[in-house]
């Protein structure tokens, strides 16, 4: 059947720690990235996946020299100021996108060594899961991805499909003498790519690819980030949950000292494995800010000045914008939230003192 009826979960069913990671590693691979590929046994589909993220983003980047092309010619221009401008979004999302594909590059053994460090510490067991609530965590951490995925992909599929489904909807259905050849983005071509069809479509999915390459590159560093600070916020809320039902008065010194042990132990871990996704983000992180603040101004700017068709476009691309820094800024704040053990009413500092006191 094409449409199957889903069995409904057992609470005792085992969420695996590649659950967490599949959606941003597989996203990932359909442009050719992938950061287990050093371990692909196959070697003929490593290089063949290394070919096609190569040659994806030198397509990208030539579409993005031409859109800075466009935009140096038109801003010379009074008359054409509110055009130059409408490109001025695309390429500081363009510059994004290619940063942080240059950090994950740059930064990819420390994270394959971040994720299987998160992958020993991860809870296997059902009633493991149940104490560190993985559902739940699992459950909050897809939808903040789902959303913001396609609110991201939305922008960049309606810049790139809308003009040839107009010029579509306008021939064939309106009657239009002409079918228009438009494209989603303005782009310098260095050739006439409008009077040839073939030139034309060739040129128009060349552009599709590239909004594709710059979309998914640009969201599933940020999946990446989520999905580790989210395992992260797990274990610093475990300790804080395991130390305040913990009672030193029901165990011998012996156990207390044990107990004391690991927990220093495991919490020493968790701080170094936060310390380094603050090293390998932080300044993608930094500049994802510096350019976003850019694209939203000239986002809004387009809003503010543009047609009816354009304002829908841009505040699409404005949202995305606004929800990415806010996903940023909420798993950050979750991320210091749950290192400050000590505002809970039985923090660590507190009920360590208190053990060590009884033994």
């Amino acid at each position: 059947m094409l449409f199957r009826k889903r069995k409904p979960k057992s609470d005792d069913e085992v969420v695996s720690f590649d659950d967490l990671t599949r959606f941003p590693m597989t996203f990932y691979k359909t442009i050719g990235e992938d950061l287990y590929s050093d371990r692909d046994p196959n070697v003929i589909r490593r290089y063949l996946l290394r070919f096609y993220l190569v040659l994806g983003f030198l397509n990208f980047n030539a579409y993005v020299v031409g859109e800075i092309a466009y935009f140096i010619v038109h801003i010379m221009s009074t008359t054409t100021l509110l055009e130059a401008t409408a490109v001025a979004p695309c390429i500081g999302f363009s510059f994004m996108a290619d940063f942080k594909q240059f950090g994950l590059t740059v930064n990819r053994k420390r994270l394959v060594k971040l994720l299987d460090d998160l992958k020993e510490i991860y809870p296997i067991d059902p009633e493991s899961q149940a104490k560190y609530h993985v559902p739940y965590y699992r459950k909050h951490m897809n939808r903040v991805m789902t959303l913001f995925t396609i609110l991201c992909m939305t922008y960049t599929s309606s810049f790139s499909f809308y003009p040839a489904i107009k010029s579509t909807i306008k021939y064939y259905l309106m009657g239009s003498e002409i079918f228009e050849r438009n494209y989603g983005f303005h782009i310098l071509f260095p050739y006439d790519a409008e009077t040839d069809l073939t030139v034309y479509w060739f040129s128009y999915w060349g552009l599709a690819h590239c909004a594709y390459v710059a979309g998914v590159s640009y969201v599933c560093v940020d999946l990446l980030l989520i999905t580790t600070i989210t395992q992260l916020t797990m274990h610093f809320n475990f300790i804080a949950d395991d130390l305040e039902a913990y009672d030193g008065g029901d165990h011998t010194d012996e156990e207390n000292i044990k107990y004391l042990h690991d927990l220093v132990v495991y919490h020493a871990r968790a701080l170094d494995l936060s310390e380094e996704v603050n090293n390998i983000f932080s300044f993608l992180i930094l500049w994802n800010f510096i350019a976003a603040s850019l694209v939203i101004c000239f986002a809004g700017f387009q809003i503010t000045a543009s047609n009816v068709e354009d304002i829908v476009l841009y505040f699409i691309f404005f949202s995305a914008s606004l929800v990415q820094v806010f996903v940023v800024c909420y798993y950050g704040d979750e991320m210091i939230s749950s290192v400050k053990l000590t505002d809970r009413p039985f923090g660590l500092q507190s009920k360590l003192a208190a053990l060590q006191h009884q033994i």
